[in-house]
This record gives structure tokens, sequence and C-alpha cells, in this order.
């Protein structure tokens, strides 16, 4: 039997709230808020929710209102049949990315015909880091072996250190992903991805509430390092501190959700796909550099599918830190123009378990519209892993 191409019939998301109380979104249930994300994604592609043969949903913090299985309940609570199951997936900050490479992997298998991979997270509702019970973490056997690990901001510092990034440069970053998603969102780039989300007290949210479009150099320059506590100070004094809120990712509300089928599905429906999956990689890195994974992947991903960076058309490398996609730029100098041209999530933020589909659908969107055929994405996630995704646009 051959092995059945996976293809993206359609790829959706919701507008991206401040994740604090007071946020566009913080009055939204998380399992309403994904629950609204897949309505809107099965009425706009016109399938039968009856036919899907899995959910997959991406969601760090699995605690408080997002712990009784986000995925399951949002699938019931958009009033879908009861006979289709779902699981939540948590790979840190690449849990959607995950949840799409695994709806591909099990269309490929032929374990799916139609899946549904999605993300979720409410941050303003589900503070990071909410669910720890103890401050270990690790336990002793991974301390023995790592007797130094510091949280991402730290790792961040490590980073920047590593390359020799200045602070300049980081908020030149940041100030560029602010400009780039204003620029998007102004001219309509947004349009084709963004699904309204309505408020428990009849309100609507439809547009993005993160990006600040005046962010300028001067701005950010007045902004103090915030993760040199005494302690680390003491343990990397040859690091000078820079990173601060402005050139980190903004918590965030959000969702997003992909229609991910066989290629005979799709033509069996009369659906045309959009794009579909050339490859994926995932890898482990250094848990104390920790967001260098994107590095490791990137390059695996390309030996993987035999595919140059002259292929690529965009290049999505999540913006957790401003180092981050910097230090990826240094190992692989394409045209800064393609990196993260929509902006990313300085901008846009961060909904740790959503980024990952938000990142996609995104992706999709720019490739469509710009006439581009290959996307690449990549992610770093705590504990030093990432995952990349190269799509192709189907034209």
């Amino acid at each position: 039997m051959s092995t059945p191409n996976a293809v993206i019939v359609d790829a959706i998301r919701s507008p991206m709230g401040k994740g604090k109380p007071g946020g566009a979104l913080a009055e939204v249930h998380p399992v309403d808020l994904l629950a609204q994300t897949l309505s809107a994604l099965l009425e706009r592609t016109g399938v039968d929710p009856a036919l899907v043969d899995d959910v997959l949903v991406g969601c760090v913090g699995q605690n408080g209102e997002q712990s009784a299985n986000v995925g399951r309940q949002a699938w019931l609570g958009a009033g879908f049949p009861t006979h289709v199951p779902a699981t939540t997936i948590e790979r840190k900050c690449g849990s959607g990315q995950q949840a799409v490479d695994f709806a591909v992997q099990g269309v490929r298998a032929g374990a799916y015909d139609i899946v549904v991979a999605a993300g979720v997270e409410s941050m303003s509702r589900v503070p990071m880091g909410s669910g720890r019970q103890s401050a270990d973490v690790f336990g002793p056997r991974v301390r023995e072996r790592f007797p130094v690990l510091a949280p991402q901001g730290v790792s961040a510092e490590l980073v920047a250190h590593k390359w020799g990034f200045t602070r300049e440069q980081l908020d030149q970053f940041s100030v560029d992903s602010h400009a780039r998603a204003a620029q998007a969102a102004s001219s309509g780039g947004f349009k084709g991805e963004l699904v309204p989300i309505d408020l428990p007290d009849g309100r609507t949210v439809a547009v993005d509430e993160t990006i600040r479009p005046g962010t300028t150099l001067e701005r950010l320059a007045g902004l103090q390092p915030v993760f040199g506590t005494e302690l680390h100070r003491s343990q990397f004094p040859e690091v000078e501190w820079k990173v601060t809120a402005g050139n980190s990712s903004q918590l965030t509300d959000g969702a997003a959700a992909l229609l991910i089928m066989s290629e005979e599905t799709a033509e069996r429906l009369s659906l045309t796909p959009r794009a579909r999956v050339v490859g994926s990689a995932v890898v482990g890195d250094d848990p104390l550099l920790m967001l260098t994974g994107p590095i490791p992947a990137t390059q695996k991903l390309l030996d993987r599918t035999r595919t140059t960076l002259d292929d690529l058309d965009v290049i999505e490398v999540n913006e957790a830190f401003a180092p981050v996609p910097l230090a990826w730029l240094a190992e692989f100098p394409v045209d800064p123009a393609l990196l993260n041209p929509r902006g990313g999530a300085i901008a846009l933020g961060h909904p740790l378990g959503a980024s990952g589909t938000r990142i996609m659908t995104t992706m999709i969107n720019h490739l469509e519209q710009t006439g581009g055929r290959y996307g690449l994405q990549t992610m770093c996630e705590a504990g030093g892993m990432a995952n990349a995704t190269l799509i192709e646009v189907v034209r």
C-alpha cells in the first residue's frame, strides 16, 4: 500500500489577547475559546464534524481550567458528536506544532482520514507555572547531571552572550516585529486567518490586541532587564543582562486550529487543499542554553527533506526572546526579510500551546498572499528541545 499524502485543508486562529486580567479574551474560558475556534474551522470548510477521526490539541498549562483534557472539552463545548475523541499534547512551546506533526504522521500511517490539529492557551486565566506543586521540577538525578539549570529568560541571556548580540540589536529586532505585524494588520494581511471570538457579555473580539505600532528603540531602551536575579548574576558573572519585557514574547490568550486529511479524502469531499507538510523533525539540545534547538532542528529537517535555504520563501522562528531568531539567523544567513515577515511572538504574543498552530496559520496565509511555495517553521522549547516543519503551498 502506498503512503497517503497529508494535506492542510484550512487553518484559522483567534485574535491574540493580552494574557492578563483585563485582556481582550480574559473573560473567555479556555474551553470556550478553543470551542469557538473549532466551530469556525468546521463551519468554514463545510466538513461534517462526525467524519473527524481525532482532535489533537497543544496546551502547556494543563491545570486549572485547562486540566480536564481541554481538547475533549472544547470539542464537546462546540456541540460536536461525542464519538469523536481528543487528546491534549504538551511539548512546551512546541505543543501546537507537535499536534500538527502528529496529525500528519497519523494520516500518513493510515490511522486517520481526517484529523484536527489545534492549540490553546489562556495565560490570563491559567498563569504560566501555576500548576507547579513543588519548587523542584527537575529531581535529584537531573540536577546531579546538570548542576546549573536556569529559567528560559536566563537562557535567553546566555544565548545573547554567546552570539554577542547587543541590547540595541535585541530591541531593534523587537521594533521590527511590531512594525511588520502592524503592517500586516493594517493592510488586511491577517484577514484570511482571523476568526472572531464572542465574549460572555455579547461583545466580539476580532483583531489582535497585542501589536504596538508605535514601538521605538527609544521606548524599549528605557526598559530594565528582568531576569538577572542576584543568584543568576553570581552564576554567570560574564553576562551583560539585556533581555527585557520589550524584547521578549508577550503572555497571551489565543487559539488556532488546522484541518488535516489525506489527499484522497480531500478529493473525495471536493475540498481544495491549501498546503501539504513536506517533512518534520524534532531534536533535543543543551538544557542550559535551552533555546538553541531551532538551529539543529532546522539542519536536521533540511537534510531529511533534501531542501536548501534557497528553496525557502519564508522562515518562521518563534520569537520567544529576540536572541532566539537572531541566533538562528547568525547560523543560517538568509535574507532577513524572509524571517518572520509578519512579526512574531514579540508583537503577536505567545499563547504557549497555541503558538505552533498560530504560526503555521500565519505562514500559510503569507505564502498564499505573496506567491511563495515553501515555508519552514521552527520553535524552541523548554528543556532544550525544538520542532521544525516544512510546508509547501498547494496551487
